[in-house]
């Protein structure tokens, strides 16, 4: 039976001389392994659609936990903007590598929205660093490592929140404050506003530069401490930017 899926091209893997295997991350069916017969071959019109993060409609000969096959396939946006620039590049790499390596994890079908929606608005021209950070913070639920971003994580005070603690797992208040850094009360409040924006609706966020790197900061420490990630994009995230 061919069945057509949404979805971006996590990895590419040479198969033969002419052939390769490719990882899908759908819209409905999470990741699924295909097929493509004789797409390396200079004349196969699945060479220029099977490339590592086309985002499309494939259409394949479905076998549910097998290989399939891949027939066809329709671009839906060949990321022109993105794939002409390197650290756009760079971020669209890392963002894919996330997003594969948690729904390995976890089969929610909202992971792929969200890295379709953050890789479109790249696409569009937001800032590829806040665009990714808003991307993080959405994904720590799914990676099972959560922050509560609603009160303060030892008291339940919802006011007077100075920082996050991440061995807490939360926002903490000045009240139960020890030691960990302080944070701008507008750092606070866009950390929040990142894990409950709806992608899809952000046009422009005007974010100072010091708020920015002060979530990016955070974020990373948070990442290489609990999470359990080791991704080499990371690093050619950090050689380009």
């Amino acid at each position: 039976m061919i069945r057509e899926f949404e979805g971006i091209i996590v990895s590419e893997t040479p198969y033969s001389e002419s052939s390769k295997i490719l990882n899908i991350l759908t819209k409905d069916e999470g990741i699924i392994g295909v097929m493509a017969k004789g797409a390396k071959k200079i004349k196969s019109p699945l060479r220029s659609v099977t490339e590592k993060f086309t985002l499309g409609v494939f259409h394949v000969y479905y076998h549910k936990d097998k290989l399939s096959t891949l027939v066809s396939a329709d671009v839906l946006n060949p990321l022109r903007n993105i794939k002409t620039d390197i650290i756009k590049i760079g971020y669209l790499t890392y963002i894919v590598e996330l997003a594969y390596q948690t729904a390995k994890q976890n089969e929610d079908k909202d992971i792929y929205n969200i890295l379709k929606a953050t890789v479109l608005k790249i696409e569009e021209g937001l800032d590829p660093r806040i665009m990714t950070n808003i991307l993080e913070v959405k994904m720590l639920d799914y990676l099972g490592v959560g922050i509560d971003l609603d009160k303060c994580i030892k008291c339940g005070n919802n006011t007077s929140i100075v920082t996050i603690n991440g061995d807490a797992g939360g926002y903490i208040c000045s009240d139960c404050h020890t030691n960990e850094p302080i944070y701008s009360d507008k750092t606070i409040k866009m950390f929040r506003l990142y894990y409950y924006v709806d992608i899809n609706s952000v046009s422009d966020l005007k974010i100072s530069d010091e708020v920015v790197e002060n979530i990016d900061t955070i974020l990373k420490d948070y990442y290489d401490r609990f999470t359990g990630l080791y991704l080499k994009s990371k690093e050619f995230l950090k050689s380009v930017t």
